[in-house]
């Protein structure tokens, strides 16, 4: 579909002032509520288990061992949902809104990824079980990351995608991109990562962009993908509704604003012991560089013809690499 045709059918799908509904071609509502989603993943459950004093949100299905999904920026557990339904034969699939994210809390603090590891490591106990294989995308790929360092006892099998953790080379990321670098869509070898920046300014990004977190979260489908027809306009209307309040964005700044905390935490743990995977798409260079040192033993590889958004661009093979690495 041509950008500007795609654009156009995106237009008459924009989030609802309510933030449960959107337009659909028809001009009927549609209802995007975690409740109206789950019904369209037949087997799966919308849940919510209260951690370190907050409440998450999850939806689950399937049966077997525990597989534990952890989504990135912007997105909720919905990111997942074209692989979900395949996994759920094989796996008990746990597909969750972190800290700040979609329907669970939004705290003042906690931001940085070790305690947001924590939740999930608390989750996974009160699930009843004793460790599980754990799948994670950008935010959620550095809580991943996290998770294992910290709980490698629960850490069966980690999956990173596309996203490393936190690390000191940030403190050399460049304010200003390379010469001729920063275009339309991202340039691989050099993706400018300008938002890292926008999102540590608190306050200003709440009342810039409320209600209207939707345009940058177009710009971002549209630079990091190479098929941003993949995310579909019921999928952006979700997003944009999940992060359209001023709540929403703080709290997703904050993830960000923790940065500087998680690179503290990141020197001080120890190399990865348990079997690693990385799935790269414009981030593969820089994840295999950081699972090279940080997971010896572990297999980067990068899936051909994906932008940053795997679970969405490339689900069956995403599919077909869980399938391998987690049997």
């Amino acid at each position: 579909m041509k950008i500007r045709q795609y654009f156009a059918a995106l237009a008459i799908a924009l989030v609802a002032a309510s933030g449960a509904y959107a337009q659909t071609t028809s001009g009927e509502n549609q209802d995007i509520s975690d409740a109206a989603l789950v019904k369209n993943l037949p087997g799966f459950t919308d849940n919510f288990a209260t951690v370190n004093g907050i409440r998450l949100h999850y939806v689950a299905g399937g049966e077997g061992k525990p597989l534990v999904l952890l989504p990135g920026w912007p997105e909720t557990w919905w990111s997942y949902h074209k692989i979900m339904p395949e996994l759920a034969k094989h796996y008990r699939v746990i597909s969750v809104d972190m800290r700040g994210m979609g329907s669970s809390d939004k705290p003042a603090d906690g931001f940085d990824k070790k305690t947001m590891a924590s939740d999930i490591s608390e989750l996974v106990t009160q699930l009843g079980y004793k460790s599980a294989d754990i799948v994670g995308h950008d935010i959620g790929a550095m809580v991943a990351f996290s998770f294992a360092a910290n709980h490698p006892e629960q850490t069966h099998k980690l999956v990173l995608l596309d996203v490393g953790h936190p690390s000191a080379g940030y403190m050399k990321l460049s304010l200003l991109p390379q010469p001729g670098s920063f275009n339309d869509q991202v340039d691989e070898d050099n993706v400018y990562l300008w938002w890292f920046a926008f999102h540590q300014v608190k306050g200003l990004p709440e009342k810039l962009m409320e209600g209207r977190e939707h345009l940058e979260q177009e710009w971002f489908f549209h630079y990091m993908a190479k098929d941003e027809s993949a995310i579909d306009a019921t999928d952006r209307a979700v997003y944009a509704a999940a992060y359209g309040s001023s709540d929403a964005i703080r709290a997703s700044n904050g993830w960000y604003q923790a940065f500087l905390q998680d690179i503290a935490d990141d020197a001080k743990y120890g190399k990865l012991s348990m079997p690693v995977l990385g799935l790269g798409g414009p981030g593969y260079k820089r994840l295999k560089a950081s699972l090279d040192d940080r997971a010896p033993g572990s297999t980067t590889i990068h899936v051909e013809g994906s932008g940053h958004f795997i679970a969405e661009e490339k689900p069956d093979a995403l599919i077909g690499y869980l399938k391998d690495f987690l049997k």
